[in-house]
């Protein structure tokens, strides 16, 4: 069976590399579909992850379902359903369904799974990893070994104080905590060298006491290496490391942003030459792991599935009237005036 070599501690099998291109196809045509609904207005707003698709897809392979835990940041769509989260209630999510996990009450992307051990997502930047290093906490405290948190963040998210704040905890205790820079190069409309003069996020590790890594997180091989390193080294109980992937963000942040009047096509395309999963689909093919007819078969497939999931779940309930109070205060439901 072909293997692809990921570094000197894994190889991967065959199920596994299709296994990531086919997370990685899934999150493309997610994107696309979000995009698409907001554009007919069937949903407020959109956020897309072109370009993480990589990234996304192999730390999804690297962790462990039913045992660590993800704490996700909102552009982590991909990744969330390469940990299990069912692609119904992703559309639920977004079109705010009756049946849909939170009622059909959360904005776009800000999911919650604590059966798959997928924490809420919170639109404060960086808030998520205060509370991932403090379900670490909680894992050492119990005397829990072979379990790891997973901390996914992006490059803007370490100017923030809770970030500072949840790498010094986390190595001063040791917690089994893994955190992950998604470094799109982009906060917004502010670019990296506005708020940073060093430009490897991951060096900063040093200074808190922890292992740093950078990866191009084009890669999903180079991607599912670091990260599977870093994640074993946390649930052996050696502490946290910082890995920072770098990728790009080909799209606006959102589909409320206009993204040309702060960077210039010539500099998007540059990076689109170097889209990840046109990349990874050739290396496959060249490398005898799938065929073209195989690849063109597993793209119709996720067009299919995605197609019919959207169908249904637009064809499902709104969430009635009545239950616009629920969930908000303890006690009943009843509104105040």
């Amino acid at each position: 069976m072909p293997t692809a070599p990921v570094g000197p501690r894994a190889e991967l099998t065959r199920d596994q590399l299709l296994t990531l291109l086919r997370s990685m196809l899934l999150q493309r045509a997610v994107d696309t579909r979000g995009f698409q609904l907001n554009r007919q207005g069937k949903i407020g707003i959109a956020m897309g992850s072109e370009g993480h698709e990589a990234i996304q897809a192999a730390t999804g392979l690297a962790f462990r379902r039913g045992i660590d835990l993800l704490y996700p940041y909102y552009r982590n769509t991909g990744l969330i359903l390469a940990c299990g989260f069912p692609l119904e209630d992703l559309f639920r999510s977004q079109l705010a369904r009756a049946a849909d996990r939170t009622g059909g009450r959360s904005i776009i992307n800000h999911i919650t799974a604590r059966d798959l051990g997928i924490a809420s997502i919170s639109s404060i930047i960086a808030a998520q990893c205060t509370h991932a290093v403090g379900a670490a906490y909680a894992i050492k405290l119990r005397g829990e070994t072979g379990r790891a948190v997973f901390c996914q963040f992006g490059e803007g998210a370490t100017s923030e104080g809770e970030w500072h704040e949840a790498l010094n905890f986390a190595a001063i205790h040791k917690v089994p905590v893994v955190f992950l820079c998604e470094n799109n190069r982009w906060a917004i409309s502010t670019p990296q060298e506005k708020q940073m003069v060093n430009p490897d996020v991951a060096s900063r590790a040093k200074g808190y006491g922890m292992p740093g890594a950078i990866v191009d997180g084009f890669d999903p091989l180079a991607v599912y290496a670091a990260v599977s390193e870093a994640r074993d080294r946390a649930a052996a109980g050696d502490g946290p490391t910082l890995v920072e992937m770098k990728c790009y963000r080909f799209l606006s942040h959102t589909t409320d942003d206009d993204d040309r009047t702060y960077r210039t096509r010539e500099e998007v395309q540059a990076q689109r030459d170097l889209d990840p999963l046109p990349r990874f689909e050739r290396r496959l093919l060249d490398d005898g792991i799938l065929t073209q007819p195989e690849l063109e078969a597993l793209r119709a497939e996720i067009k299919t599935t995605v197609d019919a999931s959207t169908d249904a779940v637009e064809n499902e309930p709104l969430p009635e009237p009545q239950t616009l109070y629920g969930n908000v205060y303890a006690g009943p439901d009843t509104p105040w005036l």
